[in-house]
């Protein structure tokens, strides 16, 4: 199973949906449709079935671009954890991976670019994301590569106004929850998946 989130909403895709739940063929189900279907009606879940899990997300990924991106779930030496403040919404950094560049080298320098951290060491994939965004009035699909990092740097955040990045900073465990009910859907996703909220420091 994977979730794609488009806005609040998510598009399902499954080897298995739910009864009584909105269900279209992934393979014969256009793109405009279930923009069509998510616009134009109140359900919250729209499932795309196909009985190959292997084909779930290739199949997906034939309806509308593809970006590749990487980002950073980073920890400093006092255990905080960073966020980034953008478009009215807490977020972590990330960005797209740039041609023959690798996701882990990819999601370091949006991290060093986005904030201003240095120091940063690489370590096991956290989780990948998928959601829907618009780009000079064309959908694309986002798929984001997350690594926990960590770091030493003790110095100044510095957010990327040119990425509409307004703070940078790091965050105990009761600011970072507090953070996550003004975040996006797929970031809560991951904080979900991950239950990293445990491991962040209590002490603010």
């Amino acid at each position: 199973m994977y979730k794609v989130f488009v806005n609040q909403k998510e598009v399902i895709l499954t080897t298995t949906p739910p009864l009584k739940a909105r269900v279209m063929p992934l393979k014969e189900t256009s793109f405009p449709q279930i923009t069509r279907i998510l616009r134009t009606t109140k359900i919250k879940r729209l499932y795309l079935f196909h009985h190959d899990q292997d084909k779930l997300l290739s199949l997906f990924k034939k309806k509308l671009p593809v970006t590749i991106a990487a980002g950073g779930v980073v920890f400093n030496s006092d255990n905080k954890l960073l966020f980034i403040f953008r478009k009215k919404k807490w977020d972590l950094p990330k960005g797209r991976v740039e041609s023959k560049e690798s996701l882990k080298k990819g999601g370091k320098r949006e991290v060093k670019e986005e904030t201003g951290v240095k120091k940063l060491k690489v370590d096991k994939l956290a989780g990948i994301t998928y959601h829907i965004f618009k780009r000079s009035n064309r959908y694309q699909l986002k798929e984001t590569h997350w690594f926990y990092m960590t770091t030493t740097y003790q110095g100044a955040l510095i957010p990327e106004a040119k990425e509409d990045i307004t703070k940078a900073v790091w965050k105990g465990r009761r600011k970072a929850t507090k953070a996550l009910k003004k975040t996006y859907p797929n970031i809560a996703h991951l904080f979900e998946k991950t239950n990293v909220i445990k491991s962040i420091s209590e002490e603010e």
